[in-house]
């Protein structure tokens, strides 16, 4: 007596929209990131994994046609996150302003460019999906 249950969740309705994968996204690498840098005056492997997360989600509960925004915007927000937080705390010193934010993209890298490729690939394989097929009915 065994049932097959699917493992896909349920979800009410068709998705998110643009403009809300935008939102939950920012916000949610947002608040790790800071949260790791107060904690640990520097990024690492939570945000990495956060960042991760947030692709996948935006990925997987989008509406159809926003594989886009989902894949652009993760690294955005973290670049905007970490770079008030740079500017907050070390003031407009271009130099150690600058130094602060590259190393903090640098650490972020691994992380940045492994989500990049599961999204772009996520959102080709979409658009390849999307087209018709070249098979000729002769």
């Amino acid at each position: 007596m065994s049932t097959e249950t699917s493992n896909r969740v349920a979800i009410s309705g068709p998705g998110l929209k643009k403009q809300g994968i935008v939102i939950l996204q920012t916000l949610f690498i947002a608040a790790f990131t800071l949260l790791e840098l107060r904690i640990r005056s520097g990024v690492g492997i939570v945000t990495g994994i956060v960042l991760c997360l947030a692709l996948f989600g935006g990925v997987r509960f989008g509406r159809k046609g926003t594989r886009y925004v989902s894949v652009v915007t993760p690294p955005l927000a973290f670049a905007a996150t970490v770079l008030v937080n740079v500017i907050i705390t070390d003031g407009i010193k271009i130099s150690r302003a600058g130094i602060d934010f590259i190393a903090a993209l640098a650490s972020m890298a691994p992380y940045l460019i492994i989500s990049a490729l599961f999204g772009w690939f996520m959102y080709f394989n979409e658009k390849a999906k999307s087209r018709p097929s070249r098979k000729s009915t002769n």
